[in-house]
């Protein structure tokens, strides 16, 4: 096969107490065309982003290195995003989610998704964003002896995912900078509560339950100093009827969950004279992952 296109789902990882563990494929999609060429070459993104650092190609290297097939195929990359950049819904995982599989289509599939997922968390370090964004729908995920193990539970079909991403970026590594390097026995076991009862409420649909166990002591209470206006929209999205808000991966997309088809309608409103422009968008749970086109 000499060429490959393939989309991928934006991801919203963490859900609060969920941290570097759950995640959410979004319907809002990067699509990249791989072509074999007699070079390396990308077009469609930046000029900083044409290198061999360029995560598509880093996840595409990495599969033809394991495969141990000789020298990897030169290809040139063709990236259209349509996922926003350091904002919080998984733009870096979508690009080795993407790379990856283009690799594995290439070498006549060899791999599965599951055992790709494996693979490409060695170059994202935690698999909260690349299970959703290879398997689809929402997941939780972990490693062990380097394999990761990941599930899947179905969000109740009247549930609206609505983000709000401002303009302004914020970097993985300065939101991990923040936070601290331990926690406390209490906030642990917190945490795992709020996680188990916030699952079973995303399958039920619960506003309510939704909105209680959607706390968390490990990573929102220090990323949120990080996000001007966090208080702003948290505020704005109680008035409009929403009480389930939290941080969109690590920021600074702010994400609310709600059943009110018109929720987005309102803070679209409701945001305009805020000092930031906040892009809102309502985006559909996407249950297919990354595909070939």
């Amino acid at each position: 096969m000499e060429q490959v296109t393939i989309r991928v789902p934006a991801t919203t990882a963490n859900l609060a107490a969920g941290f570097d563990v759950l995640g959410c494929a979004l319907g809002l999609y990067n699509t990249l065309t791989f072509t074999l060429a007699e070079e390396l070459g990308f077009s469609g993104c930046e000029a900083q982003y044409q290198n061999e650092q360029n995560l598509a190609y880093v996840a595409y290297a990495r599969v033809w290195q394991e495969l141990r097939r000789g020298d990897v195929p030169p290809v040139h990359i063709h990236i259209q995003a349509d996922i926003p950049v350091c904002r919080g819904l998984g733009s870096s995982a979508a690009l080795i989610a993407a790379g990856a599989s283009a690799a594995n289509f290439m070498a006549g599939k060899p791999f599965d998704k599951r055992q790709l997922l494996s693979l490409t968390t060695e170059i994202e370090g935690h698999p909260d964003n690349l299970a959703p964004a290879l398997l689809g729908g929402l997941t939780a995920s972990m490693m062990l002896g380097g394999q990761v193990y990941s599930v899947d539970y179905l969000p109740h079909p009247e549930l609206r995912f609505v983000a709000l991403s401002p303009d302004f970026p914020l970097s993985t590594h300065e939101a991990r900078r923040v936070l601290p390097s331990m926690v406390s026995h209490g906030d642990a076991v917190r945490n795992a509560g709020y996680l188990a009862v916030l699952l079973r409420a995303i399958e039920q649909g619960s506003e309510e339950l939704i909105a209680a166990s959607l706390q968390d002591r490990l990573h929102q209470p220090y990323r949120r100093r990080l996000i001007p206006e966090y208080d702003r929209i948290e505020a704005l999205a109680n008035q409009n009827g929403c009480n389930a808000v939290c941080i969109s991966g690590a920021g600074p997309t702010i994400l609310c969950i709600t059943r009110d088809k018109d929720f987005a309608g309102k803070m679209e409103r409701s945001v305009m004279p805020l000092e930031h422009r906040w892009q809102v968008r309502d985006l559909p749970v996407d249950y297919h992952g990354t595909v070939k086109l």
